[in-house]
């Protein structure tokens, strides 16, 4: 005989499992950025047996994970690609746009919205300089981290454990100026997380210049980055300076503006 198949959830019994799914999940909004079976069991008032088949399915398909030597699980990359596409479609870029076109037109260069996905980044909007000579960028085209203003302004703000794991894998030579050492490119991301904004010259496009700072959400976590570009030979050391400024400013509004009313956990 063929084995019994699992009944499928119908009515209100396919509800309330996809409730507590979506219950399990809001947990990981705030708090502790790891949390174990009876932590979640005693929050939600569910079972562990329960909890924990919930969360294995979670892991299964990437939308948790689990670290070695840490009891606990944490949000997987699948959430984070989640997470990356709500912040696409999300009202970023229009509390974005009035910044980056004040920004644009401050310094003359073309500003650009970034968006982090997985361990890459994007190019979400661009307002093109008016000068005749501009930098523009490539919309939707990814780019790894390591490289350029606005990755390492991303990944100098990621957790410890995240960043890590990035600087883990290959860094690859973009242009004959990309940081490929380890130590090196480490302690930029120290600098840059103590400071706020990042610098490129020729790291990811040659002939490129920019200044970048990260967009942190409303919920404390990194989300993309805002930047200054232009050819390099247009970016002084004092005008480096100016837009340092400018972008930590227009970053921080942004934020500001981004930010909505405090979010309640499930009890």
């Amino acid at each position: 005989m063929p084995p019994a198949k699992t009944p499928a959830l119908t009515g209100n019994a396919g509800t309330e499992a996809a409730a507590r799914v979506a219950d399990v999940l809001l947990l990981f909004t705030g708090g502790p950025e790891y949390l174990g079976v009876s932590t979640i069991s005693r929050e939600l008032g569910l079972s562990k047996a329960v909890v924990y088949r919930i969360l294995q399915s979670l892991v299964s398909r990437e939308v948790l994970a689990t670290d070695p030597g840490v009891v606990g699980y944490r949000l997987g990359p699948a959430a984070v690609a989640l997470g990356a596409s709500a912040l696409r479609r999300f009202d970023v870029r229009t509390a974005a746009e009035p910044v980056l076109r004040r920004l644009r037109d401050a310094t003359g260069e073309t500003t650009t919205l970034s968006g982090l996905v997985g361990d890459e980044r994007v190019y979400l909007e661009q307002f093109e300089s008016r000068a005749e000579i501009k930098m523009t960028v490539e919309i939707g085209r990814r780019f790894p981290l390591h490289a350029g203003s606005s990755g390492k302004a991303i990944l100098a703000s990621l957790p410890l454990w995240r960043r890590d794991s990035v600087l883990a894998g290959e860094l690859t030579a973009l242009t004959e100026r990309t940081v490929t050492d380890h130590d090196a490119l480490l302690d930029e991301l120290t600098t840059i997380s103590a400071e706020g904004v990042a610098v490129s010259l020729g790291e990811r496009q040659a002939g490129a210049g920019s200044v970048a700072a990260p967009l942190i959400g409303p919920d404390g976590e990194v989300h993309g980055a805002i930047s200054v570009c232009g050819p390099v030979y247009r970016f002084s050391q004092e005008k480096i300076e100016r837009y340092r400024g400018l972008v930590h400013e227009a970053a921080s509004e942004i934020t500001r503006a981004w930010a909505g009313p405090p979010t309640t956990r499930p009890r």
